[in-house]
């Protein structure tokens, strides 16, 4: 290479092809957020052709993807999470092989048919995506490799290792793994994701993974006033222009005090209940799991007890053999601690029934409250009375 050339066409300053190496990263996480994510995989937001069509060109050209086969992988991460079939569970196969394997993991998901038929549907399937993209997978990487040597030279070869080594970092380690293993937890949901901040700049607002997996259809992956979604801001932005519409967010829970009082039941609250169901279950942490513990914790010195509040809070079907028999035991020495388990799973077995008629759930429900307001715990009698002022926000349309 002439030496004219050895730093480029553009022939940038050192810190000019850090800004482009950190630019380039950034809007492959924009494309992989807003597009493969919350656009077509869970079809949270609607995005302009023209940014849909960006977005799939740049893809493919920084890492060879194909819009359907992420999408179906990751549509049955949601269906078989932490189970067996998860393409990429750190609980299937461990933290380390999906920090260093996610990119393995991920391949050897696409070349199952029976998954991209089932979890695939409704991703592009134009002419570009059968000729183009389908037929030529490296053609698009070829051309940014030329691309990144011709504007920026020899250090374009440290520009293309970076983009190539972000999505295997950042997705399929960083969200999939660590995401999955550490971290703090807004919901318990029916898995082990977790959130990671401060990584919000860098993955796109992925890394509230926890928030994600308990409003799947959300846009927005923010719920915390503290907690920060870039990918909501580009949203935003997008929208600004007309370029970008949004279809679901999570609900946020409407609670009349008024309402309480009165002590009736409706479809209304039931409805409202069930759709803010993490909601719920995370008020029931919090008003009532949480206060009799600590009520129990200063009666007693029981070791066991004192080591017991990420039994109580967990879902049972989190819980690995060991301790879920440590949980059994403690139950069995807490009986006002087994109610409060008995009736949390109670409320959550109205919405995992959910497929009943609206009568046999009402009457559900109602059981429920009844019972639950006199049970002669405080904290649960209080929590009833809040459950009867549910309502849904005005205009919600929930994900």
């Amino acid at each position: 290479m002439p030496a004219d050339y050895l730093y480029g066409l553009l022939d940038l300053s050192f810190w000019g092809y850090v800004l482009v190496a950190f630019g380039m990263v950034q809007l492959t996480m924009m494309a992989v957020t807003l597009y493969l994510h919350r656009d077509q995989a869970h079809r949270s937001i609607d995005l302009h052709p023209v940014l849909r069509h960006f977005f799939r060109l740049w893809i493919w050209m920084t890492s060879g993807m194909l819009t359907r086969e992420w999408v179906a992988v990751h549509r049955k991460h949601h269906a078989f999470c932490e189970r067996e079939g998860d393409p990429h569970s750190p609980r299937v196969f461990g933290l380390k092989r999906v920090l260093a394997e996610g990119a393995e993991l991920y391949r050897v998901e696409t070349q199952k048919p029976a998954t991209l038929e089932k979890y695939g549907r409704g991703a592009p399937d134009d002419w570009l995506e059968r000729n183009v993209y389908t037929r030529f997978p490296w053609a698009g990487i070829a051309a940014m490799v030329v691309i990144d040597l011709l504007l920026f030279g020899a250090p374009g070869i440290i520009i293309i290792a970076v983009q190539m080594s972000a999505m295997p970092v950042m997705a399929a380690g960083v969200i999939n793994g660590l995401g999955h293993a550490v971290g703090y937890r807004n919901f318990e949901t029916d898995d082990a994701s977790t959130n990671l901040t401060p990584w919000g700049v860098l993955i796109g607002g992925e890394e509230l993974h926890n928030n994600h997996h308990a409003f799947p259809s959300s846009a927005r992956f923010s719920l915390r006033p503290w907690e920060f979604d870039i990918g909501w801001f580009y949203i935003r932005l997008f929208s600004l222009f007309g370029l970008c519409r949004v279809r679901r967010v999570a609900p946020r829970p409407v609670v009349e005090p008024q309402a309480a009082r009165q002590g009736g039941v409706c479809l209304e609250t039931l409805r409202a209940v069930i759709i803010n169901r993490m909601h719920v279950l995370r008020d029931y942490t919090r008003h009532v799991t949480l206060p009799v513990f600590k009520m129990e914790l200063r009666a007693s010195r029981d070791r066991l007890l004192a080591r017991a509040r990420g039994l109580l809070i967990r879902q049972p079907e989190m819980l690995d053999s060991e301790a879920r028999q440590q949980l059994d035991t403690l139950l069995a020495r807490r009986p006002q601690l087994a109610s409060v388990v008995e009736y949390r799973e109670r409320l959550r077995a109205l919405w995992n029934g959910a497929a009943q008629n609206n009568d046999a759930l009402l009457q559900q429900f109602a059981d429920w409250l009844h019972d639950a307001e006199n049970s002669g715990i405080r904290a649960l009698q209080d929590f009833a009375a809040r459950v009867r002022g549910y309502r849904l926000a005005p205009g919600a349309v929930p994900a």
